[in-house]
């Protein structure tokens, strides 16, 4: 077992990467926004002697005349169309809940799954009884916010085929601002990992499958061996999405794959360092620069 000891002023120090431009400006709660006059009060602010100030620590986000300030950490919020990856936490009523990392539970109905075999039918007492066979609790599932409750609470489907009981793989818990919404949140990179950026933070890492799944995608796949390479390459992606998180970078494909081939200097175990996590986040920060430009 190696072990790196160094001296506190030769390591690398922890901190936020040099800002190419000017950084945003951070309301604490209490401080004045800008004045009322002509401005329309959003999520985040409250009017007091005719200023507009902040209720909560955040950067403020102006659309036309509405002036928010949105957090800069919190508990996800769904929208509807997300994907997200949860984890089932408790059978009740045909129903599912699902821990989402967000301020209540989702809920996953029974008639909002497809059931074994494709079969197209309502659902019956049978079915009901047999939930526990379809998924228990703690398993880990992918799915998509169908609709909000009045209360905040989400109400998932998995009527896709891409969505479904997730098997062997890594998951990894960042903050939900970090993940890049866009249009395919299921890539394929070409270490041969498949990984799936769930927009409640949590990320599902796994070995590329070129096996077909069954129908529905509530089997277990926990027979399945994965070889101590696949292992090894799922262990470089983790580390190299948990330096990008420790830095603040967005995180999607193209960031992950700019960031893995950074990487390939250093081992796996290298990439626990706080000088390698560093390094990665730097050079992939770069990269994604000289292509915006």
């Amino acid at each position: 077992m190696n072990i790196s000891i160094s001296l506190a002023s030769k390591k690398t120090r922890h901190g936020i990467l040099k800002p190419t431009s000017n950084p945003p400006v951070i309301f604490t709660p209490g401080e004045k926004i800008r004045d009322e006059a002509g401005f329309m009060r959003g999520h985040g602010t409250y009017v007091s002697a005719g200023s507009l100030k902040a209720t909560v620590a955040g950067v403020e986000q102006n659309i036309n005349r509405l002036v928010t300030v949105s957090p800069l950490r919190c508990r996800y919020n769904g929208e509807i169309g997300d994907v997200v990856i949860g984890r089932i936490t408790e059978l009740v009523h045909k129903r599912w809940k699902v821990d989402l990392n967000a301020r209540l539970d989702a809920v996953l109905l029974l008639t909002s799954i497809q059931l074994p075999g494709g079969e197209l039918r309502r659902r019956g007492m049978e079915d009901e009884q047999s939930m526990r066979n379809y998924l228990s609790e703690g398993d880990l599932i992918s799915a998509e916010v169908h609709s909000i409750f009045a209360d905040g609470s989400l109400s998932l489907h998995m009527r896709s085929l891409k969505y479904g009981k997730l098997g062997q793989g890594v998951l990894i818990k960042v903050q939900s601002s970090l993940i890049k919404r866009s249009k395919n949140h299921f890539h394929n990179l070409t270490v041969g990992i498949s990984i799936i950026l769930g927009n409640n933070g949590y990320i599902w890492i796994e070995p590329t499958s070129n096996d077909n799944k069954d129908l529905v995608g509530l089997e277990d796949e926990f027979e399945q061996v994965v070889d101590i390479g696949d292992r090894q390459t799922i262990s470089r992606v983790r580390n190299v999405i948990l330096a990008l998180s420790y830095y603040k970078m967005l995180i999607y494909d193209t960031s992950i794959q700019f960031a893995l081939e950074e990487s390939k200097k250093y081992t796996v175990s290298d990439l626990l360092t706080a000088e390698a996590c560093y390094d990665i986040a730097n050079l992939t920060r770069h990269r994604l620069q000289i292509m915006d430009e």
